[in-house]
């Protein structure tokens, strides 16, 4: 099965480890939209969760580490795309999985934390980079029957305007929107393309 947009395969460790991670970020989901980022201490959590701090920190070393997984370790939602070799299907149902994921409370409150701490957080700018360079490489990897491959500056053009519209906005991402923005993005696609075709023939 696909790991949704949201999601990245747990790291392996024995069966009790991932039991405890598992619970912790489930209670983090939970409260964090309730008490915000600053609020969801490690001693709430910890308490909450039937946890030590100890334990919080020896899983994840700063907050920023925590927020990371909350994103990427999302509950699954079933739509998370199929590789294929239709560009434009993969690019719309990849948008879809992308505004279900962060419309999800805990993860947007986290998208938006990380995204605010990361010009005087290091911790949250290495993870906002790693975030970007995961779902990049996922979406890469959904494209390759296709045949093509996009760079970071090419993703960027395609989530922008929906994580634009739900984040800065703050308005409904229809499935109009997201055709319209595909439909745009394409058509930075097919230039380059083209113009390396022709200087390959």
């Amino acid at each position: 099965m696909q790991q949704p947009l949201h999601r990245r395969p747990p790291t392996a460790s024995n069966p009790r480890v991932q039991r405890t991670r598992s619970r912790v970020l489930t209670v983090a989901r939970e409260l964090l939209p309730q008490v915000g980022p600053t609020g969801l201490t490690y001693a709430l959590l910890a308490e909450r969760a039937d946890v030590t701090r100890q334990t919080l920190y020896r899983h994840w070393p700063s907050r920023a580490a925590l927020l990371f997984d909350l994103i990427l370790e999302g509950p699954d939602f079933g739509n998370y795309p199929e590789p294929g070799s239709d560009v434009r299907t993969v690019a719309t149902e990849w948008l879809k999985s992308l505004r279900t994921g962060i419309s999800e409370p805990a993860i947007r409150t986290a998208v938006l934390a990380v995204t605010a701490q990361a010009d005087h957080d290091p911790d949250s700018a290495q993870a906002l980079t790693r975030i970007g360079q995961d779902r990049l490489a996922a979406l890469n990897t959904l494209l390759t029957p296709s045949g093509i491959q996009i760079s970071g500056a090419e993703y960027t053009l395609l989530y922008g305007p929906v994580l634009a519209r739900l984040l800065l906005d703050r308005s409904p991402v229809s499935d109009e929107f997201i055709d319209t923005t595909v439909n745009q993005w394409l058509t930075t696609l097919d230039g380059p393309r083209e113009a390396e075709s022709q200087g390959a023939g």
